[in-house]
């Protein structure tokens, strides 16, 4: 059998043009994510995230499998993994950052 090898030796002896495709995949690939592996990324689990949100470990599998739901909702799930919830307009000429949803789900929450 192989012997297991350390990851950053191998990456290490890769050329510099191997290494850059590597990190630009690497940089995709945590660039989307769906909401369920964002949060086991995060080493949480549905029943952490379920204390963490004061609710019941099913409305996180629900909420995980959602296609559609309240800005406020989604906002409160990424600030509960320790994360700050970003609406991005993606346009040719670049992106735009959409501004004031942060503020008005914590005004409807308080």
């Amino acid at each position: 059998m192989a012997k297991a090898r350390n990851f950053n030796e191998l990456r290490a002896k890769l050329s510099p043009a191997a290494r850059a495709r590597s990190e630009a995949q690497t940089r995709k690939m945590l660039a989307e994510m769906p909401l369920d592996e964002l949060r086991a990324a995060r080493q949480l689990t549905q029943e952490s995230m379920a204390a963490l949100l004061g609710i019941k470990q099913a409305s996180i599998s629900k909420m995980e499998r959602r296609t559609d739901m309240y800005v406020s909702t989604l906002a409160r799930f990424i600030e509960a993994m320790g994360g700050t919830l970003e609406i991005r307009a993606s346009f040719p000429e670049g992106t735009v950052l959409i501004k004031g949803f942060s503020e008005a789900g914590r005004q409807d929450a308080g």
